[in-house]
């Protein structure tokens, strides 16, 4: 007995987690970018730490995450174009329908998260795939 190598340390396995729990986490990680309303970054914040805490518990999770995380970066950039366009007019127009979309886009995909439909958003650049 004395020889014996030491055992390693205890490792958990994760837990699995219920479809109901994927579906809700999934819906939050879509609802998460509102924080972007109060605090700016947390449009785009808020989705990647749901999705880095919350991914390996889950494929349907993991999906989702991707897709919010992808989204909010897609329409981080087309922010910044339309505030850059501001100074010859027409962002003041662009920036009004980017906000728009992006709102309407984000409740759209979270209902279809909690649904446990797979939502994919259109015209999203996919950064992470």
């Amino acid at each position: 007995m004395e020889n014996q190598p030491p055992t390693p340390p205890y490792a958990p396995t994760p837990i699995p987690m219920s479809e109901s729990d994927a579906r809700m986490w999934a819906m939050l990680a879509h609802l998460s970018a509102l924080t972007g309303l109060i605090t700016g970054i947390g449009s785009l914040l808020a989705p990647i730490i749901i999705w880095q805490i919350q991914k390996d518990k889950s494929a349907y999770v993991d999906y989702h995450g991707k897709e919010a995380v992808n989204f909010q970066i897609t329409m981080a950039i087309a922010f910044a174009a339309s505030f850059l366009l501001m100074l010859i007019v027409i962002g003041v127009f662009l920036i009004s329908i980017v906000g728009i979309v992006w709102l309407v886009f984000t409740i759209i995909a979270a209902v279809k998260a909690n649904n446990g439909e797979y939502y994919r958003y259109p015209l999203t650049i996919r950064f992470i795939k």
